[in-house]
């Protein structure tokens, strides 16, 4: 029996209309329109993608934004001081630099010169200490948007097993330290594997639920899932298909063809994890900006 599809779009949509009625609610009793201010250094195409789609969303839901581009040559020290400014402003509740960042700049600079109640990646290291300790705070998105793919498809990983693959600080760390918290939502038994493991399918084979959060294409095949386990593909690879109009098409790091015939429910790529993250990020703007007011 092939696997349900856990619907992206879906959750996504239910997100975004409970953050539009919240912002409506703040705007009409605290007189508050949650503002987002976006940095996008240099005319990389898929950040200046990415940027849009936020600006439509912060439209979409009544949101004041602002983008501010600057050429790939833009120097640390300009950043850090366009960045004071937006820290300075009231009126921006969220602050998000568009990453990758040209190779001179100073990333982790960048993300701690944030400050860290307007940090709506939730890339802080304030966010991610109270992350770690269970403090709420606000939190990385993409990890966020998949434990509301859990919840809201009725598959709660309290008591589970869940192996997470990928350790990186945007998904892998943060899904981990989440997924293991002692609060609804969460409670599982974690395992994290990565590239340093010499053969993830022992682990993989043991978990009630998949996080694959490697970025390699169609790297975790059916053979490799117990039976009704739960797979939540975060990979997001472009690979050649000559048939396509592109000539790519994306693909997860599940093999999705063979898993869907194994596991109990899945996410599609596209379709699933990808579409979250913007609506999360709306919502930690909606959270940055009713913290400003003292709710």
């Amino acid at each position: 029996m092939a696997a349900s599809l856990i619907d992206g779009k879906l959750i996504a949509a239910e997100i975004r209309a409970e953050v539009r009625r919240g912002a409506d609610e703040l705007r009409r009793t605290r007189g508050i329109t949650p503002g987002l201010a976006f940095i996008l250094v240099g005319n990389d195409p898929g950040s200046e993608v990415y940027v849009r789609s936020k600006g439509k969303a912060c439209e979409e839901l009544g949101f004041r934004s602002v983008t501010e581009r600057r050429a790939a040559s833009c120097s640390e020290h300009e950043l850090l001081a366009l960045i004071a400014g937006f820290n300075a402003d009231p009126a921006v509740h969220g602050i998000l630099v568009q990453l990758p960042l040209p190779r001179h700049i100073d990333e982790q600079r960048v993300i701690e010169a944030i400050d860290s109640r307007k940090d709506v990646d939730g890339f802080h290291p304030v966010n991610v200490g109270k992350l770690v300790l269970g403090i709420p705070c606000l939190r990385p998105c993409t990890p966020a948007g998949i434990l509301e793919l859990l919840a809201r498809s009725g598959n709660d990983p309290g008591g589970k097993h869940a192996v997470v693959v990928g350790r990186s600080n945007i998904v892998g760390k943060p899904v981990f330290n989440m997924l293991m918290q002692k609060q609804p939502g969460a409670n599982a038994a974690v395992t994290v594997v990565h590239t340093g493991v010499k053969d993830i399918t022992p682990f993989v084979k043991q978990a009630d639920i998949v996080i694959a959060a490697m970025g390699r294409p169609r790297s975790i095949t059916g053979a490799m899932l117990k039976p009704g386990c739960v797979v939540i593909d975060v990979g997001m690879n472009r690979i050649p298909d000559p048939s396509a109009k592109t000539g790519t098409r994306l693909v997860g790091d599940v093999d999705f063809a063979s898993a869907q015939g194994v596991a109990s429910a899945i996410t599609p790529v596209p379709g699933g994890v990808g579409l979250m993250t913007i609506a999360m990020l709306m919502k930690n703007t909606l959270q940055a900006a009713s913290s400003s007011s003292g709710i």
